[in-house]
């Protein structure tokens, strides 16, 4: 009896990633496009990063140089051009000198909480300084000449962060808006996160002058991607495993409050605010209906977290190496609608789009998983 138990838990966990990967729709050749919808970004260039993986988040100093990318091992590098490549800009881990042979290269998660993983990036615009959520070491900052981030928050309320995932900048009050993901899993178990249901996320404010950290919301679904509004009226939160956009008032009448912005057809990872105002939002992958169904019954999900006998995000890595993944990204009007949706079918170029950048007419295209960025021009 227990091993059949066994079985069809195993089983369920195996068709739920699956079709995390490979939508139910798709199975049928019936593969979501939304209004608008086009397979454009089969047309992307691809920038390889040489030793490392997962070029999550993307971001430009005040003078337009970069991209800079967080990568794998711990490290922030710089684009400079074709001809130059990438150049190391800044380590976030106290340990990474110490532990350079170790690091420098690694693709391994056990690694991360000695190495650092650098998520979401942004620049101050006034000072240049960078600031980065590093999943293990939080909220840190390193200087325009790059070098050893300083860590500048990893509590609040006496308890530490666990999954530091994104951040923005308030470039008139200095404040830094920032999610923590969960205060029960790291990074390296961001599937058990969104498989068990986790409602632990949170979403924060530190203050430059005060050095202090603040609550804003909690009980969040895996909060991952944020940004301003561009007169600063509202931040937008992605939040993941509820595949949907919450939009959180700082100002107006409604300033404290919070709404549903937009509900997709995936997991949304970053969200990068476009010069026209608009937003871009990076789908990490499309929701399958079996997860959709685990993902509905909290006890379900919890319990295949707990009682599975095998680590889920190693079974996961596998599939990701062996099964393609449709690349998506959606642009949002300031009211939430969709403006148009950009793919690639069948990931023939692009999968796992974790961010989307628009600068000088092009996008570049960040993913936490693959050893690359992309390159698009609109």
């Amino acid at each position: 009896m227990k091993l059949k138990v066994l079985f069809v838990t195993v089983a369920i966990v195996f068709i739920s990633i699956f079709l995390a990967l490979r939508p139910f729709q798709t199975l049928f050749n019936t593969p979501f496009l939304a209004t608008g919808a086009s397979n454009k970004f089969r047309g992307s260039e691809l920038i390889s990063v040489v030793g490392a993986v997962g070029p999550e988040s993307l971001a430009f100093d005040p003078n337009g140089g970069g991209p800079y990318t967080g990568v794998s091992d711990g490290r922030i590098l710089k684009w400079h051009g074709k001809d130059i490549g990438w150049i190391e800009f800044a380590v976030t881990s106290p340990h990474y000198l110490t532990r350079r042979n170790d690091c420098e290269g690694s693709h391994d998660p056990g690694l991360e909480h000695v190495c650092g993983r650098p998520l979401g990036l942004r620049f101050d615009e006034k000072t240049g300084n960078l600031y980065i959520a590093d999943a293990y070491y939080g909220l840190l900052m390193v200087g325009p000449s790059g070098g050893s981030a300083v860590q500048l928050a990893s509590h609040v309320n006496g308890n530490p962060f666990r999954f530091t995932n994104d951040l923005d900048v308030d470039h008139e009050s200095g404040a830094v808006y920032f999610t923590d993901s969960s205060a029960r899993f790291q990074r390296r178990q961001f599937l058990s996160t969104i498989i068990s249901g986790d409602k632990t996320g949170r979403l924060m404010k530190y203050s430059l002058e005060t050095k202090q950290v603040t609550v804003l919301l909690h009980g969040l679904s895996l909060p991952n991607g944020i940004t301003l509004s561009k007169d600063g009226s509202f931040l937008l939160i992605s939040e993941t495993t509820a595949c949907r956009i919450l939009r959180f008032w700082l100002r107006t009448s409604k300033a404290g409050t919070t709404e549903v912005f937009s509900q997709l057809p995936g997991f949304p990872d970053n969200i990068r605010r476009s010069p026209s105002g608009d937003f871009w939002v990076a789908l990490h992958s499309k929701r399958g209906k079996i997860l959709e169904w685990i993902l509905s019954i909290s006890l379900v999900g919890d319990a295949l977290v707990r009682l599975l006998p095998i680590n889920i995000e190693q079974f996961y890595s596998y599939l990701v190496r062996w099964r393609g993944n449709d690349a998506m990204a959606l642009r949002l009007s300031e009211e939430g609608e969709v403006l148009e949706v950009l793919e690639d079918i069948g990931g023939k170029v692009l999968r796992f789009v974790s961010e989307v950048v628009e600068i000088n007419g092009s996008l570049w295209i960040g993913s936490v998983v693959m050893p690359f960025v992309g390159f698009f021009k609109l």
